[in-house]
């Protein structure tokens, strides 16, 4: 009788995940991804190690803008089946949403050469190679990265004909200082084959660039470890020297910008919200002292800081204060007539917007942001979200027609996942409208995508709802 009843509560159990995981995926195609995180945490309470699970609470924390989280639950997916094709898939996507190009690319190529036929990987590998030769292709240039200019070493490389390294690791460590960590970040990349095929927008190969930047720093280390006695006071004026040294041109502020632009990044991406904007208040403070002389691009940067500032705030929940600094950055970029720092500027103030509620101010700022917008894959994405606040405002011949504009995006570059999501949008649109048989369609279109990820979660909720909509179309 107790195996009877244990085998009874098992059933129930697997019955209860089931219909938490089926929830979670709807609430995911609807939008609510507050609730669908909700529904995906519970599940994980019955099964703490479905690695299902934690891709769609991935997911959710990605469209909420929180890749830290999101990478945390792919990890966790992965943690037993390393091949696991949607773990890699989220990781790859969380890391390249937190600016570790890199690192986002390396999991885009493991994830093609297990399943090469999944379309997200070879777009992911494309939008990452082309992040990094943006990154790396445009030294000149202050603005926002994790990886930054690795150029900036390579003056007078072609003199270095030597490779010499100090004796040991430790002494290595102490003559770098700050540069230690640089160094050991560059030999972690040379290590990743796929990386290092790729080249700078100059036609550079990212294996010389890299490669030169090591030469630079072991002819720094030597020159350092030859100077005997090394007292600290002056090995902190060498490191000062070679920190001057390995920019070819730009001035003093340019060079603390782009460290400090850095730290802030790397702050915010690390979850120090608060002390990410400390300092981008602190070097604020400090930009606006300058006088355009100094800082030619001084609006430009301006605008970055707004935008670190105000993406700090969102994460510190500071929605007003997000708001107000994202659109002094839009106000800068327009001022600069910067198209790209427009288009971002509108999409985190639409973003902001979408977060709180107010669909349809969110909806205006997306609708600024079309002709700006560059590539299928961004026009899938924005097509889709002014669709879904039409859809949460209840305009559904405006959801539909945005539904089926990000399909037509979706199916020009062949996303399955997008086309998959528009799909979903059209049919729950033309469910509102009671037009039952279109809603059917593209329902059906939406499985279709679904079964061609083999994403099991999808298929049973768009089941679902095809189940109900079949139901309606009876009545």
């Amino acid at each position: 009788m107790a195996d009877t009843d244990e085998d009874h509560n098992g059933q129930n159990s697997k019955g209860v995940f089931s219909t938490l995981m089926a929830d979670g995926d709807w609430l995911y195609l609807k939008g609510e991804y507050k609730k669908a995180i909700e529904s995906f945490t519970t599940a994980l309470t019955l099964k703490p190690d479905d690695k299902n699970c934690f891709v769609g609470r991935a997911k959710c924390y990605l469209k909420m803008g929180q890749p830290e989280n999101a990478l945390k639950d792919a990890e966790a997916s992965l943690k037993k089946d390393k091949t696991f094709c949607e773990g890699l898939y989220q990781k790859a996507e969380a890391l390249y949403y937190m600016g570790e190009f890199e690192f986002a690319l390396v999991f885009y190529h493991r994830g093609q050469k297990i399943r090469p036929q999944i379309q997200e990987f070879r777009l992911g590998i494309q939008k990452a190679q082309e992040a990094i030769e943006n990154s790396v292709g445009n030294p000149s240039t202050v603005k926002l990265e994790i990886m930054g200019d690795l150029s900036f070493l390579q003056k007078d490389e072609e003199h270095l004909t030597k490779e010499k390294t100090p004796k040991s690791e430790k002494t290595s460590k102490q003559l770098l200082g700050e540069f230690y960590s640089d160094k050991k970040y560059l030999e972690n990349l040379l290590k990743d084959e796929d990386l290092v095929k790729g080249r700078t927008k100059g036609g550079e190969k990212l294996q010389d660039v890299i490669q030169g930047c090591l030469t630079y720093l072991d002819t720094c280390t030597e020159f350092w470890n030859q100077e005997k006695p090394i007292c600290a006071q002056e090995s902190k004026v060498m490191q000062q020297k070679c920190i001057k040294n390995r920019y070819s041109s730009p001035s003093d502020p340019a060079e603390f910008l782009l460290k400090s632009l850095n730290e802030i990044d790397t702050e915010l991406t690390s979850g120090n919200a608060e002390r990410s904007l400390k300092k981008a208040e602190e070097v604020m403070k400090i930009v606006q002292k300058w006088s355009e002389r100094e800082v030619p691009n001084k609006k430009e940067v301006l605008g970055n800081l707004y935008s670190c500032i105000g993406n700090a705030l969102i994460e510190l929940g500071d929605m007003d204060n997000a708001l107000n600094h994202h659109q002094k950055d839009l106000e800068m970029a327009k001022q600069c007539k910067l198209q790209e720092a427009m288009s971002r500027a509108l999409d985190n103030i639409g973003r902001v917007y979408a977060q709180t509620g107010q669909f349809t101010q969110a909806i205006e700022f997306w609708e600024k942001k079309i002709p700006l917008v560059r590539g299928g894959l961004e026009k899938a994405w924005l097509f889709h979200e002014i669709g879904w606040c039409y859809l949460e405002l209840n305009r559904h011949e405006e959801s539909r027609d945005y539904g089926i504009r990000s399909v037509t995006a979706a199916d020009e570059i062949d996303d399955e996942k997008w086309q998959m999501n528009a799909n979903v949008l059209v049919a729950q649109s033309e469910f509102k409208l009671g037009n039952f048989e279109s809603c059917i369609t593209h329902f059906e279109r939406a499985l279709n995508h679904a079964k061609q990820q083999e994403d099991d979660s999808a298929v049973n909720a768009i089941q679902k709802a095809l189940d109900e909509a079949k139901q309606q179309l009876s009545l």
